[in-house]
């Protein structure tokens, strides 16, 4: 743990440690207590709910039956925090494996993580799990932790674990070991009085009993390692949680997620289609057409307002841009290419180098800058099968991608800007919560120290300048320069990466930018990278679960639906939906001969914000009866009060 101090040598205080704890207090304790036995000094209800801590400020979460040596400070993890239910998962992922091989003795184990939402554990088992397996096994994982038998950490020696994995014919513990740094301790936990174990650096709880809220959820298929190569195996999917309410209250959620999956709604509201001829690239249909354009025209109006100028670039270019942009080396292996005239040339995965040549071709004075280039160029990835998933994963999409190229001393207010904008985007969707990461220099990495310095600065004054609170995300910038990331929080609370502004001082310096600076010489343009929705295809498909399909009047892809009572007033409907088309209302009609009531539920479930009725009262009244979606009834009124009413839901974004 942390170096012994002048003070450990005091002879009155041989063999005590003291243990700093997060609030400035000292425990002493003997050499050697563990970090439970720190919980334990402060009270029975923390050892309770503690799980493990950390050291000197280490991110390494130890398990709480490591003994501490010397003077340290120490954080304890508690199972009612996101750290804390790292651990209980991972703990109940063990469960599960032992059940799993209680009822399955031949089965192989590999591995077997917690994750944000869960754990997971990838077994090699002849049988295909089925849903009653899912079930049986929680049923076993129910006997294990009623049996309360303690996780034990035990130190193993590589050869003899070695021979004594590959006797037992477990290949994938065995790869595991090999891949382990031969001066790295190798430990397994075991419970169940050591009738399991398990290859595992921990942390864990203190016993099986201590998981009791859990669920699993699914099996899936999982190829080992994750190459494409290697065996597929099963990933069983499970849950768990510090208490019961607390799963009850996720699982709830995600019920309601899979009752918003866009994939779902999107078949059946008929916005989108796949098809294996084009894998993981999709077809909009009219009504998911219609949304697709909203979101490009409702961007382009922000582009007037905010002085940007929107260009056309090509799809394809010889791979020397990309060789001389740097991506080359990051992203060759997502592009696709193609032979022209016997040269190599690639389909663009992004907009940024294409700019640059824009930018190049004409000469720029100071007074020109900033150049506002905004571009809806579609785009082409190569994308695994294995990672596609709708429309939030997809090989050929369009972003509302730009570049600014600006002086030094404008970045401040270029980025004050762009912010600016985003927040105005973000609040017409309904955005209402907003996260902010600055991400910096990754390992791999193009440019100096000093750029980079440089760039990262200009963004912390500037997220600084703007009073925004932000989180320091370390290594997770773009490959050229610094970011800084907008996370918005969905109607079920889930987090989406959206908004991106990269400063990037490097692609001007390899492409060559210049500009006639106000000394009368040359000087070199800043390049901010910037999107708003990021891939509209994506955003599209976070906006239908962020609504449920129950999209506001403004953007819609039906936003009124006539129907009419019986044949008799059909004349009337016609005038009606025609005067609603004219005054640019998305409109349509249904005037089968259906019953009334099957033709409003049908509109309900179409999820459109209006349905006009009209029958004998409203065609003798020049009226039209209002229902509004949620079988709101809103009376009887006349045509143009009722579009004076959309008119300003519109207007006003509602």
């Amino acid at each position: 743990m942390a170096n012994q101090t002048d003070s450990n040598a005091d002879p009155a205080r041989a063999g005590i440690i003291r243990i700093t704890l997060p609030d400035g207090s000292v425990r002493e304790l003997p050499r050697g207590s563990r970090i439970i036995d720190v919980a334990k000094s402060i009270g029975p209800g923390l050892a309770k709910v503690t799980v493990g801590g950390r050291v000197d400020g280490n991110p390494e979460i130890l398990d709480l039956r490591t003994p501490l040596e010397s003077d340290c400070r120490l954080e304890l993890v508690t199972a009612d925090k996101p750290d804390g239910l790292a651990v209980i998962r991972h703990s109940a992922s063990h469960i599960m494996a032992d059940a799993i091989c209680r009822l399955w003795p031949e089965v192989k184990l590999s591995i077997g993580p917690s994750t944000d939402q869960g754990f997971y554990y990838d077994i090699d088992l002849e049988h295909r799990l089925t849903d009653d397996d899912l079930r049986r096994i929680e049923e076993e994982m129910a006997k294990i932790i009623a049996e309360d038998t303690p996780f034990e950490r035990c130190t193993i020696e590589r050869d003899a674990s070695l021979d004594r994995f590959a006797k037992d014919g477990e290949v994938y513990k065995v790869e595991l070991i090999e891949g382990i740094p031969e001066d790295e301790e190798l430990t397994v936990f075991r419970h169940g009085g050591g009738a399991f174990e398990d290859l595992c650096r921990g942390p864990h709880v203190p016993s099986t009993g201590y998981v009791k809220a859990f669920k699993l959820l699914n099996v899936a298929g999982a190829y080992w390692r994750g190459d494409e190569t290697r065996p597929m195996l099963q990933r069983v999917y499970g849950t768990a949680f510090w208490k019961k309410k607390d799963l009850d209250s996720w699982l709830h959620r995600r019920e309601e997620a899979q009752r918003r999956d866009h994939r779902r709604l999107g078949k059946e509201l008929d916005l989108f289609t796949f098809h294996p001829w084009a894998p993981a690239s999709p077809f909009f249909l009219p009504k998911g057409a219609t949304i697709y354009n909203l979101l490009v025209d409702t961007m382009r109006e922000k582009y007037r307002r905010f002085g940007y100028q929107e260009v056309i670039t090509p799809q394809i270019f010889d791979v020397e841009l990309w060789k001389r942009s740097g991506h080359w080396d990051k992203y060759k292996d997502n592009m696709y290419f193609t032979q022209v005239d016997k040269a190599e040339y690639g389909v663009k995965p992004m907009n940024c180098p294409s700019h640059t040549l824009i930018f190049a071709a004409r000469l720029h004075s100071y007074r020109d800058l900033p150049v506002r280039m905004a571009d809806f160029g579609r785009l082409h990835r190569y994308e695994r099968s294995g990672v596609t998933a709708g429309l939030t994963r997809v090989r050929t999409f369009c972003q509302d991608d730009a570049h600014i190229f600006c002086r030094e001393d404008q970045i401040a207010d270029e980025i004050s800007g762009v912010i600016k904008l985003l927040k105005e985007v973000y609040d017409d969707f309904r955005f209402p919560e907003l996260l902010v990461f600055l991400s910096t220099r990754p390992e791999m990495s193009i440019g100096s120290d000093e750029i980079w310095e440089k760039a990262e600065s200009a963004l912390r004054d500037a997220l600084e300048t703007n009073g925004i609170e932000y989180t320091v995300n370390p290594g997770d910038g773009a490959f050229y320069g610094p970011k800084i990331d907008f996370v918005v929080k969905d109607a079920l609370e889930r987090e989406w990466q959206l908004g991106t502004v990269q400063l990037d001082f490097v692609m001007p310096e390899r492409f060559g930018l210049e500009y006639d600076d106000q000394a009368g010489g040359k000087s070199r343009p800043v390049m901010i990278h910037r999107a708003i929705l990021g891939s509209i295809e994506r955003f599209m498909g976070i906006l239908i679960e962020h609504f449920g399909g129950v999209f506001p009047v403004w953007m819609s892809p039906i936003q009124v639906r006539v129907i009419t009572i019986s044949d008799a007033h059909k004349p009337y409907a016609e005038k009606v939906l025609k005067e609603l088309q004219t005054a640019g209302f998305r409109v349509d009609s249904d005037f089968s001969k259906d019953r009334m009531g099957g033709k409003i539920r049908i509109a309900e479930t179409q999820k459109i914000p209006y349905t006009l009725v009209v029958g004998e009262k409203e065609a003798s009244e020049s009226t039209v009866a209002v229902r509004a979606r949620g079988r709101k009834n809103l009376g009887s009124m006349s045509l143009e009060d009722f579009m004076d009413r959309m008119r300003s839901e519109v207007m006003d974004k509602k």
